[in-house]
């Protein structure tokens, strides 16, 4: 494990309880299953009939891998993770499509492997719920190697969080968010987690990690996707797509 990888894990909630019980997220943002089946219904439209080569970043728990899986018998994935505990979760609920070669997930830092794999040598690269944890840095090195990495005419498909540009809307938004938890939390009686996903949110909603919607759509453009264009979107949650031109 590389340093760089060892730093990131320092700080990341998800290798404790919120990754050991991820799937409390399902409760907490219905949104974020929806994201990913649509995900893989994007995928399952892309190039039909074309044998696809993809790159999953942020496989979590394997819930948007699963959707990439089912979505296309003709896509090998590699599925990238830097929480072990969540990669452990993905493998065993995905066991046979491990054993059948089509998916093979990976513990790393999500930069680290992107720049590990050769200039265009992939059709398809997916997210979900993942690259709104990254830092605004991060994540602009992190989407240059993701545009490197694909073919000419490969697709990038994002499901995630992307902030509400107007500030007020988005803080109402967030604080609505968060009596939902409150009372979903408070009638499981799981307050102990609740801690921690506030923690986690206090940090999504930083200056150094928020990704605001309309500057990220002309942040891609200006690495060279195009077009650009958003399928869906619903509060923050949105389904992005961008084409390497």
């Amino acid at each position: 494990m590389s340093a760089r990888h060892q730093e990131i894990l320092k700080d990341n909630l998800f290798t404790g309880k919120i990754g050991a019980e991820y799937e409390f997220l399902r409760l907490m943002c219905p949104n974020h299953t929806v994201l990913a089946k649509r995900v893989g219904e994007t995928v399952a439209e892309w190039k039909p009939g074309v044998a696809l080569k993809g790159v999953e970043v942020g496989c979590g728990t394997g819930i948007s891998t699963l959707a990439l899986l089912a979505a296309r018998d003709d896509l090998s994935l590699v599925a990238i993770d830097s929480a072990a505990k969540m990669i452990d979760q993905a493998r065993a609920s995905l066991a046979d499509y491990v054993t059948a070669g089509r998916v093979d997930f990976r513990e790393s830092d999500a930069l680290e492997a992107l720049k590990a794999l050769p200039t265009a040598s992939v059709d398809v690269v997916a997210s979900n719920y993942a690259i709104h944890n990254f830092t605004q840095d991060y994540r602009a090195q992190a989407l240059a190697e993701i545009y490197r990495v694909l073919v000419r005419g490969g697709l990038f498909v994002n499901g995630d969080r992307y902030a509400i540009d107007d500030r007020a809307t988005h803080l109402a938004d967030t604080q609505a968010m968060v009596r939902q938890w409150f009372r979903l939390f408070r009638e499981l009686d799981r307050l102990d987690l609740l801690e921690d996903w506030i923690v986690h949110l206090y940090s999504d909603e930083s200056p150094e990690h928020i990704m605001y919607y309309q500057p990220s759509l002309t942040q891609l453009a200006a690495i060279g996707f195009a077009p650009v264009t958003v399928d869906f979107r619903e509060g923050v949650d949105t389904l992005l797509k961008a084409v390497k031109a």
